[in-house]
C-alpha cells in the first residue's frame, strides 16, 4: 500500500516523500529580496518531498503586499538562488510560486502608485498588508479600487509569468514552478464570474474565462517544459472576496484542458483556505473534478491542501484519494514535519502574531526533534 512517505515522480520532479511545503506568505522579504533569513527557513525545511515557496511576483505590478519577494530583477534572483543552493545542499527540492494578485493590492505598491489591475473594474472586498515606510510598521488595509485590463495588455502578462519562470528554474536554480491560480489572485479572478463581467475573448462563458489561465500555463511550459510546472487552484474557496456561480463545471472544464499539457502536478485546495473543508452553500465533487482531468489524460501528480492533519493525509494518499498532501501553517511551526508525522509526534504550536512581517522570532526559530 502507498504511504505518505513512499517516494514519489511528479512530473520531471523525483521526491523522496509525499509531503509538500505549501506557499505560506511571511513579508520577511524587504525590496522584494529574499535575505540570508530565507536562506536558513527553507534549509530548515528540506526534508519535505517538496517545498513550495512563498507566492513570489512576476513583476511590481503583481504585487499586492509589501515585503513579499519578487523574480523579476537581478538582486531577487541571486537572493533566490542562495535559497536554492541551500536546500539542494540539504538533498531537498524547491519550486517557486508565480504570482500576479490582480485587484488584491494597493496602489502604494504599484508602479507610479497606479490603481491595481483586474479583469474587471470591481474592487475585492479584501485587504492586504502594507508596511508604512516612515514607521517601518505592516498593518491590515483595505485594497485599492482597481481598473479593468484591456485586452492587448494580456500578452504582456503572460509575457511576465514565462520571464519568470525562465529566471526561476535557469538562473535562481528553482526544480520548478508553481502557478497562483488560486484564493482569488488574478489567473482566479479572470476564472471566476465574480470578478470576471468582461464581455470580449476573456469574459462571460467558461471557454472564454480559462483563456488567460490556459494562456499562461502553455507560455510556462514552453518556457521551462511542463514536467516542471504546477499549478494550484481553489475551486471553491471565498478568499479575497472571489466566487463562481457554478464552480463544478468551470473546474471540469479546466481540468480537461490542463490535462494535455503534461504538468507536474495539480495543487488543490479543498474548501476554504484556511477554514472550513466544506462550505455548505458552495458544494464541490473534488473527486469529479480529479477525474476530469485523469480521464482527459492528465498524469500530474494530485496535490491535495487544507485542514489536512497526520490521519487524513495517511488516509487520502492509502486511498488513492490524492498523490500528495501539502500542509501549510504545521510547515511555520515545525521544520522537521516529515520527521514528526513519520514518528507520530507532538507538533509545536505556531504563533499566529509572527505570521506576517518580523525577524527571526516566529520564522526560523521553532525548534526541531532532538
Amino acid at each position: 500500500m502507498t504511504t505518505l512517505f513512499d517516494p514519489i515522480r511528479a512530473g520531471d520532479l523525483h521526491l523522496a516523500n509525499r509531503i509538500a511545503m505549501a506557499p505560506l506568505t511571511r513579508n520577511r522579504s524587504p525590496q522584494a529580496v529574499p535575505g540570508d533569513m530565507a536562506v536558513t527557513y527553507y534549509a530548515q525545511r528540506a526534508s519535505a518531498g517538496l517545498l513550495i515557496t512563498e507566492a513570489t511576483a512576476i513583476s511590481q505590478q503583481g504585487q499586492g503586499y509589501s515585503d513579499v519577494p519578487g523574480l523579476y530583477d537581478s538582486e531577487q534572483l541571486q537572493g533566490w538562488k542562495k535559497v536554492t543552493q541551500a536546500v539542494h545542499a540539504q538533498g531537498g527540492k524547491i519550486v517557486t510560486q508565480l504570482w500576479h494578485v490582480g485587484r488584491v493590492s494597493h496602489c502604494s505598491l504599484q508602479p507610479g502608485n497606479a490603481a491595481p489591475v483586474a479583469p474587471s473594474a470591481l474592487r475585492a472586498q479584501a485587504k492586504t498588508y502594507v508596511v508604512d515606510a516612515a514607521t517601518g510598521q505592516g498593518q491590515f488595509v483595505p485594497t485599492s479600487s482597481p481598473r479593468a485590463l484591456k485586452a492587448q495588455e494580456l500578452p504582456d502578462i503572460v509575457h511576465h509569468y514565462a520571464a519568470a519562470a525562465r529566471n526561476a528554474v535557469h538562473t535562481a536554480g528553482f526544480d520548478g514552478v508553481e502557478l497562483h491560480g488560486a484564493n482569488g489572485y488574478l489567473l482566479d479572478q479572470f476564472l471566476k464570474d465574480g470578478a470576471n463581467q468582461r464581455r470580449d475573448d476573456y469574459g462571460g462563458a467558461i471557454a472564454n474565462r480559462v483563456r488567460l489561465t490556459l494562456e499562461v500555463v502553455r507560455a510556462v511550459v514552453e518556457a521551462v517544459g511542463g514536467g516542471r510546472v504546477g499549478i494550484r487552484l481553489s475551486p471553491v474557496t471565498p478568499s479575497n472576496d472571489i466566487y463562481d456561480s457554478h464552480p463544478q463545471p468551470l473546474f471540469e472544464h479546466l481540468a480537461q484542458q490542463l490535462a494535455p499539457l503534461g504538468l507536474a502536478y495539480l495543487h488543490v485546495i479543498e474548501g476554504s483556505t484556511g477554514g472550513p473543508r466544506e462550505i455548505a452553500d458552495r458544494p464541490f465533487d473534488y473527486a469529479a473534478f480529479k477525474a476530469a482531468y485523469r480521464n482527459a489524460g492528465g498524469r500530474g501528480a494530485w496535490m491535495v491542501n487544507n485542514g489536512y492533519d497526520r490521519a487524513l493525509a495517511l488516509q487520502a494518499v492509502a486511498s488513492g484519494h490524492a498523490d500528495m498532501v501539502a500542509f501549510g501553517r504545521a510547515y511555520i511551526a515545525n521544520p522537521d514535519l516529515v520527521l514528526r508525522l513519520h514518528r507520530d509526534e507532538p507538533l509545536n504550536e505556531w504563533d499566529r502574531t509572527t505570521f506576517y512581517g518580523g525577524g527571526a522570532k516566529g520564522y526560523i526559530d521553532y525548534p526541531a526533534l532532538g
